[in-house]
């Protein structure tokens, strides 16, 4: 299930964000869920079964009416189990009315290949 990403949970966040090959600089990393704490237009989702947090999903609205995947990870012990794409049918389900949503250059791939699977 996805929650909303909380200042308690951050060090699980950078965790999980840091699997991902643009996040790895940890300078680079803390702007990254600052922009996530302090813009409005930054959503930053956890996957948790029942309780681990597994999974992260970002997204960006922008101006446009237009909703961006940033950052999609799975922790790699849980990877391979489907969770990924669960998550990006969890973002269609809660934004999919609202906001065309595209991925971002890094998650595009995985992205193209979940939306098969739906």
């Amino acid at each position: 299930m996805l929650i909303r990403f909380k200042r308690n949970l951050e060090k699980i966040a950078m965790g999980l964000l840091s699997f991902m090959p643009e996040e790895k600089d940890v300078k680079k990393l803390q702007e990254t869920i600052r922009e996530y704490e302090e813009n409005d237009g930054w959503h930053l989702h956890l996957w948790k079964e029942d309780d681990d947090v597994l999974g992260a999903v970002g997204v960006q609205i922008t101006n446009d009416n237009q909703l961006v995947i940033k950052h999609l990870t799975v922790n790699p012990s849980h990877r391979d189990q489907g969770i990924g794409s669960r998550m990006i049918a969890e973002i269609q389900r809660i934004y999919s009315d609202k906001y065309d949503i595209v991925p971002a250059e890094s998650v595009k791939a995985f992205y193209e290949k979940s939306l098969d699977g739906l």
